[in-house]
């Protein structure tokens, strides 16, 4: 009989070595599986990583930060008249900054950084759940050193790519560069509304003065622009400004950086804003284009990125009443000729040149009515008949031959053939003549026939001569014609040229310029009073000076008599009263005026130098500052 098996009785809940060879071989596998996925993850953004530092810029520049700066171009007394830019900035060191400028930009922009690496991950925590709340990516969390990276490297689109490239930049500025100078690149670059990057072109623009001369209650102003510029705007929001410069003052106080009564006496403070557009004006604009001209021949330089400091000769003052009086004048010109009966469709146009005699130091430049309707520069750009302007170098040359005021010159009719071969007979401008007369009556009555038999008896060349080292450069005609200013001249030649009978027969060349600062703090001198060119002899140009002295007190130009100090002038009038001239001195300054029409119109009878430029002249030197 054969035994019976004995069933097996297996323990309850042993398991059998098949089924736990196979439990351990799918944990390993779920094992495996899972430190593959992270290995290639990890290898994946390892990848992602090296790529996109790769395409990270080179922090370099921001080491080297030299950004485009605003030139500046200030007048004579050291005033801001205009900028010219690409972006309104100048930069600043911390040092010339106000004291509360940092701290109030570290408070409302970024609390935590002086403690943080470049990366602040509270707030950019804070600011992943704003946007998952709002369902966009509107808050950025970005600390003071990632908008350093933003502005200086990157482009500015909102994207998780360039926060992670922003990121990486911070990070990298933080180690290379000190928090000092991570703060004077991000006060220097950031923009602050109306067109201005930097807290000093800012403080300027809306405060008149430098950043280092701002208050506390300025500095919060200003800290809390670069949330919103236009929804903050100074000049446009300012009661949002104000709500915003509370916010800036309570952090400032809560960080410790000013006590508690310091911020609510800043905010208490009544705000002072300069009013707009007040740093450039319309009658400036002649002069500024000069300027901006010549600086640009003499540095071969962009003026709108170049950050230069450019101190003119420019008196604006003077400037303003010099414009002032050419409008006045041109305006009564028009009403004359309206009230006659004569108009003209054209609008008429006047210009005026101020010099400093012993200096050539321009003072003001007057090329128009209005620079913003006419930016043609009448001036300096324009050259027209000078008329009777140019009699003074024809006397002078006579004189410089041996000639003296009392020689006995014919004033009668005379005929005479000009450069076109044609026959012409000049008249006196009343159609009378004196006959026999002195030289020096010739020149205070205008005497043309006198004038033209003078000429004939010096010979050109000497009135060249003398015409040439005065500075006028332009063409003369080589006849007799030119002894009634048939010459086409601007007025800033004629003016400066006049400056030799204004002072003791020397001239200098007319200057702009005083000198031009560079950012490194390197100067170039530019204006050079002790560069004369003699042109008369001190005994020939005072008898010059008696003589156009009389044509001030009792002839042509006697409109401008009552002028406090004026020494000497003459008129000048063109064929057909096309141009009227007047260009006179006092012990300080020579002054050019010329009135016409762009199209060489006539302006109608009557319209002279006497009649019409002398009295713009008048108003000038009377109420320009000049006595």
């Amino acid at each position: 009989m054969s035994p019976t098996k004995r069933k097996s009785n297996p323990v309850k809940g042993k398991t059998k070595p098949a089924a736990r060879r196979k439990i351990y071989t799918e944990k390993h596998v779920y094992l495996f599986l899972l430190i593959t996925c992270l290995v290639q993850t990890g290898f994946l953004f390892t990848l992602l990583l090296v790529q996109m530092s790769l395409q990270i810029p080179d922090i370099g520049t921001v080491a080297k930060y030299q950004p485009a700066q605003a030139t500046l171009i200030y007048d004579r007394r050291g005033d801001l008249v205009d900028r010219v830019f690409v972006e309104n900035r100048t930069v600043v060191p911390l040092t010339k900054m106000s004291p509360y400028l940092a701290k109030a930009f570290v408070a409302a922009e970024d609390g935590r950084f002086f403690e943080h690496p470049g990366l602040d991950f509270f707030s950019v925590l804070r600011a992943a759940i704003i946007n998952v709340k709002n369902g966009e990516k509107s808050q950025g969390g970005s600390t003071i050193t990632q908008q350093v990276a933003k502005s200086l490297l990157l482009s500015p689109e909102k994207t998780y790519v360039r926060k992670f490239k922003e990121a990486i930049l911070a990070w990298r500025i933080d180690k290379v560069l000190t928090k000092d100078e991570i703060l004077f690149i991000y006060l220097n670059q950031i923009y602050l509304g109306e067109g201005t990057h930097g807290v000093e072109a800012a403080a300027q623009l809306y405060f008149g003065k430098s950043a280092a001369a701002l208050s506390l209650g300025e500095c919060a102003l200003l800290a809390g622009l670069p949330q919103a510029p236009s929804r903050y705007s100074l000049f446009d929001h300012l009661d949002r400004a104000v709500e915003r410069q509370k916010y800036v003052l309570n952090r400032m106080a809560a960080d410790g950086y000013v006590s508690g009564g310091e911020a609510r006496r800043a905010f208490d403070k009544k705000i002072e804003l300069k009013n707009e557009g007040t740093t450039r004006s319309d009658d400036n604009g002649y002069y500024l284009q000069i300027v901006k001209k010549r600086a640009r021949e003499l540095l071969h330089v962009p003026l709108q990125t170049a950050g230069l400091k450019i101190y003119t000769c420019l008196d604006s003052r003077m400037q303003k009443s010099g414009a002032k009086a050419v409008r006045t004048g041109v305006v009564a010109s028009k009403i004359r000729q309206e009230r006659s009966g004569n108009k003209v469709g054209e609008e008429l146009q006047g210009a005026l040149v101020c010099v400093e005699t012993a200096t050539g130091k321009v003072r003001a430049v007057v090329g128009g009515t209005s620079f913003r309707q006419t930016p043609f520069d009448r001036a300096t750009l324009a050259r027209r008949p000078v008329g009777s302007t140019f009699k003074p170098f024809v006397y002078a040359a006579a004189l410089t031959s041996g000639w003296s005021p009392q020689s006995i010159i014919e004033d009668s009719p005379v005929s005479i053939t000009g450069s076109d071969g044609r026959r012409w007979q000049p008249k006196n401008y009343s159609g009378k003549y004196h006959g026999k007369t002195t030289l020096e009556n010739a020149l205070v009555h205008s005497l043309n026939a006198a004038s033209v038999r003078l000429m004939q008896a010096t010979g050109f060349k000497t009135v060249h001569r003398i015409a040439a080292g005065a500075g006028i450069t332009a063409k003369l005609p080589p006849d007799l014609s030119l002894a009634l200013g048939s010459a086409d001249v601007s007025l800033l030649e004629m003016t400066s040229a006049y400056t030799a009978f204004a002072g003791n027969g020397t001239v200098s060349a007319p200057d702009f310029i005083e000198k031009i600062v560079f950012p490194d703090g390197s100067v170039r001198v530019i204006a050079d009073s002790n560069k004369k060119n003699r042109v008369l002899t001190e005994e020939v140009n005072a008898r010059m000076r008696e003589m156009l002295r009389g044509v001030v007190t009792r002839g042509t130009g006697k409109k401008v008599r009552d002028v406090t100090g004026v020494s000497g002038g003459k008129t000048g009038t063109s064929n057909d009263n096309r141009d009227a001239w007047f260009i006179g001195y006092d012990n300080r300054y020579t002054t050019g005026v010329w009135v016409g029409f762009d199209h060489n119109h006539s302006m109608g009878a009557g319209e002279s130098g006497g009649a019409t430029a002398a009295p713009i002249w008048r108003d000038f030197m009377l109420h320009g500052g000049v006595n």
